[in-house]
């Protein structure tokens, strides 16, 4: 079952691939799409890769913008479950969690964020593994980087999953 719903606070509701749309119709921006579905892998090679992102672009002259897309937990609601909940979380512990994490990115605690990082992904059923995020952070620096989110919209939740926008800044 397939369901359409719309937030009235998101006007480009998908986090990477709706902007770019918009913002590159005229293909003037290079882009470089990468995939963070890594199933095999381990979350720290997926912070290796984004600190090499880092290295390469510090090593060159580019001015480089980073749109990223993922989500808090990720457990969708089960199939045929009723219209009603496609605003609700499928579990409470994922909202009790997210708001945990979201908190934590507010007060800019990365170093604690990282640690659990690969449970929070484990118990919380991150989309992707939570290698976007793994990624994202290693370009920002891992635990080292101190830096509170800017929050664009308030934590809200989707067919069963949680969802923010964010800013995460780098100066």
């Amino acid at each position: 079952m397939t369901r359409a719903h719309e937030i009235a606070s998101l006007e480009l509701e998908y986090g990477t691939l709706v902007p770019m749309r918009y913002m590159n119709a005229d293909r003037h921006f290079k882009v470089v799409s990468i995939a963070a579905w890594c199933a095999w892998h381990q979350l720290d090679e997926s912070r290796r890769f984004g600190e090499a992102l880092r290295e390469s672009i510090e090593a060159s002259d580019a001015n480089v913008a980073f749109l990223a897309s993922g989500s808090l937990s990720h457990r969708f609601n089960d199939n045929n479950s009723p219209e009603e909940s496609i605003h609700q979380i499928s579990r409470e512990f994922f909202k009790q969690v997210d708001l945990r994490v979201v908190e934590l990115w507010k007060q800019g605690d990365w170093a604690t964020f990282c640690r659990m990082l690969p449970e929070y992904n484990e118990h919380c059923i991150g989309e992707g593994g939570m290698h976007d995020t793994a990624m994202l952070l290693g370009l920002l620096g891992w635990d080292k980087y101190e830096r509170p989110v800017e929050i664009v919209t308030d934590y809200f939740t989707s067919s069963g999953t949680g969802q923010i926008n964010a800013i995460f800044p780098v100066r």
